[in-house]
């Protein structure tokens, strides 16, 4: 066994991080062979809850779980820790505004970038799941200035799960077949799948899928409205979809990415495809051989998905205009 490594997981008690702390310590997120040590942060009244979840954590004796921290405290929860999954954070509720929004959720990521910065272990990497969550990591990023920027993404997994699937029952084939597709832009209505450049058993999926009005219709408007369509049948928004896309987010940033693929996950943006630098933007990304990871390159773009993609990238501007005015960043 090895030296265990800290994982730090916020709102621990809600929904998402209860189908998360299972299958982190069951060994899905790092391997069977890496122990871990669970560091548990929520906010004071849920602090009762979340004395539950140990409880069961304790009580299904993972052999790969070496401890637990449950704690309201940032310090506490950050300290040591190699991976930060940043799931707690307040949901857009009816007649909020935007700015209300990025203003109540940059209370919650600002202090905890500061508290990664104060505490956190030399080679964290940090995965937020909360949403506005390209925002969020943005205001979260800004607050650690001293933590790389390389090490900060941002959810766009479950975008991607969401499309693979979709042209996969299209086809009637498995998902594993579906290849090479990258969700570009904002994890929100505004997102766009990428099928142009996807694969499907080996074929581009337009000429697998050769129905250009469903790719560009009730295709798209599927993946980009899911979580709402998920909310109106169950009456409450995506829990372990969103955990399964945060373990998928991991194994795909920690593991060597075939040529014929890629991971779908908002990072900074360096300039790459013309995205505006120091935005968190959805793109897609390869891992190489020693660990490293970079933007895919290669990606072609036409001129319905230029327009899909100013259109999230227009809406990740403004919401970076908010945060400023806000002094979030």
């Amino acid at each position: 066994m090895t030296t265990p490594v800290h994982v730090t997981v916020t709102g621990a008690a809600g929904q998402i991080g209860y189908q998360l702390l299972f299958r982190i310590a069951s060994g899905q997120l790092l391997g069977p062979h890496t122990p871990v040590v669970l560091r548990l942060l929520e906010i004071e009244p849920a602090m009762k809850a979340l004395e539950g979840v140990v409880m069961e954590l304790d009580d299904c004796a993972f052999p790969l779980l070496a401890g637990v921290e449950a704690t309201s405290n940032l310090d506490v929860a950050f300290a040591g820790t190699s991976w930060a999954l940043l799931v707690g954070s307040v949901p857009r509720k009816a007649g909020m505004e935007r700015g209300d929004l990025l203003s109540i959720n940059g209370g919650i990521f600002k202090p905890q970038g500061q508290a990664i910065a104060r505490n956190a272990a030399s080679d964290v990497r940090v995965l937020v799941v909360g949403n506005p969550c390209n925002t969020n990591c943005l205001i979260a990023r800004t607050s650690a200035p001293d933590v790389p920027a390389d090490r900060w993404f941002s959810m766009t997994r479950l975008d991607q799960n969401r499309a693979e699937t979709q042209i996969a029952k299209r086809l009637g084939t498995s998902v594993s077949g579906v290849k090479n597709l990258a969700v570009w832009g904002n994890h929100s209505a505004t997102q766009f799948p990428d099928f142009r450049n996807a694969t499907v058993d080996g074929r581009p999926v337009p000429e697998a899928i050769d129905d250009e009005a469903w790719l560009t219709g009730a295709f798209l408007s599927t993946v980009q409205k899911r979580g709402a369509a998920i909310i109106e049948a169950r009456g409450a928004s995506s829990a372990a979809s969103a955990a399964n896309a945060a373990i998928d987010t991991v194994v795909g940033l920690t593991t060597p990415t075939p040529d014929d693929d890629c991971v779908s996950v908002s990072v900074t943006s360096h300039g790459e495809y013309g995205v505006p630098e120091g935005l968190t933007f959805g793109m897609p990304v390869r891992v190489d051989a020693t660990g490293a990871w970079h933007v895919k390159e290669g990606f072609t773009r036409d001129e319905f998905s230029v327009e899909k993609i100013q259109v999230t990238t227009n809406e990740l501007l403004a919401e970076r205009d908010e945060v400023v005015k806000l002094g979030l960043v």
